[in-house]
């Protein structure tokens, strides 16, 4: 008799707990089918959006199994009249949309198809003459993945170009196919500062800055025709984050057109780190990296970040600027922050306790005020002055 009672207990708890396992994937799946719309624009600008594919036939991909020609898509947001109407084009189309986690890891996450982007699709360009900004994600993140910042930056009268690293990227879409990483596009010990890792590390740092260079020239050449003909500034500025803000480090170093770069909490990788850098840079880094060459309040510098960068900020010549933000974390500089990511699916990736949509903020505001600065030579006090604005980031 009471062996009975006490599997009908146990039967009764197994039963209350795939209940409540039950309400929560389901409270988790309302919460990512809500709508997230990206911030607001800042500049004067409304902003369009358009893709590219371009082949480097000059080139053969180290990283391309089969040995073709270096393929690259690569999206552009530009600066759209004020009064520009249009649909807003969907914030992963088609196969961009296995950019988010599958199951069940996709059930804790804002449904794709529920992110509405303030880009208008295919918009005419504003009047005026822009500089480009090409921006680099992260290793195995996506162009589409930074939206927020590309969008925030096009409003301010910037062309951006986000690529997206063939074979790096955990995804990118080319001829109609999703195209995913290799281990020689994205190797296990990519983000190492010792023995192979770094060797490692700075191949693959000058190949993402020739990518850069490359895209920052096929840019430039819609500026000679077309509805970006007489547009275009021969100014370039180079953006990333993680990985890719080593590579724009390194893409700056190397073309003599670059007016400025912004490493967002990368640590950095290529000839710049013993070079230094001549131009303008800025790094902004997160609370728990030494990405600036002085470690955050919850860094553990294990990994030769520390040193890595000190030695850069030595070499270099130009003016720079390294800004620690509280509370952010690694992915608080992509539209991570943006998204619904619920419990445990949010304890497992890199998001601080910043709140989402200050953290963007003061990384559009750094970003653009960098911009505005090394490109069009407004005050460096601007630079300065977002301080007292946001007294989370501090300025070292």
């Amino acid at each position: 008799m009471r062996r009975h009672r006490w599997r009908r207990r146990v039967l009764i708890g197994i039963g209350s707990v795939l209940v409540l396992l039950a309400w929560y994937v389901m409270a988790m799946a309302a919460f990512g089918a809500r709508q997230v719309v990206l911030p607001a624009l800042t500049g004067k600008y409304q902003v369009g959006r358009t893709s590219f594919e371009w082949v480097d036939t000059g080139r053969t991909d180290p990283l391309d199994p089969h040995h073709g020609p270096r393929r690259l898509s690569v999206w552009l947001w530009y600066p759209a009249p004020a009064d520009a109407q249009g649909p807003h084009p969907a914030y992963a189309p088609g196969l961009w949309s296995k950019l988010a986690f599958g199951a069940p890891a996709g059930w804790f996450e804002t449904d794709f198809g529920k992110i509405r982007v303030r880009s208008i699709e295919g918009a005419a360009v504003a009047d005026g003459r822009f500089p480009v900004v090409v921006l680099e994600p992260g290793l195995g993140f996506a162009a589409p993945q930074y939206s927020a910042l590309a969008e925030s930056i096009a409003s301010h009268g910037y062309v951006v170009a986000g690529l997206t690293p063939t074979y790096s990227a955990n995804l990118t879409v080319l001829g109609g196919q999703a195209v995913r990483s290799t281990r020689e596009g994205n190797p296990p010990d990519a983000g190492q500062h010792s023995g192979e890792g770094q060797r490692t590390g700075d191949r693959l740092a000058t190949e993402w800055a020739t990518d850069a260079r490359f895209v920052a020239d096929q840019v430039l050449a819609l500026g000679q025709t077309g509805q970006f003909g007489g547009k275009l500034e021969p100014k370039v500025a180079y953006v990333g984050h993680s990985f890719g803000g080593a590579s724009s480090l390194e893409a700056c170093r190397v073309d003599a057109r670059c007016a400025g770069a912004v490493d967002l909490d990368g640590t950095q990788f290529g000839k710049v780190v013993d070079a230094g850098l001549a131009k303008p840079f800025m790094i902004l880094g997160a609370e728990d990296s030494c990405t600036t060459g002085a470690c955050g309040p919850k860094a553990t510098d294990q990994g030769g970040e520390q040193a890595v960068a000190s030695k850069l900020l030595k070499a270099s010549t130009g003016p720079h600027w390294q800004v620690v933000v509280s509370g952010a974390h690694h992915l608080n500089f992509t539209d991570y922050d943006l998204y619904f990511i619920g419990p445990p699916l949010r304890s497992l990736i890199s998001l601080g306790s910043i709140n989402p949509r200050q953290a963007v903020a003061i990384q559009n505001d750094y970003v653009t005020a960098f911009l505005d600065h090394s490109t069009r030579n407004t005050p460096a006090t601007t630079i300065t002055a977002l301080h007292t604005k946001y007294p989370a980031a501090t300025l070292r």
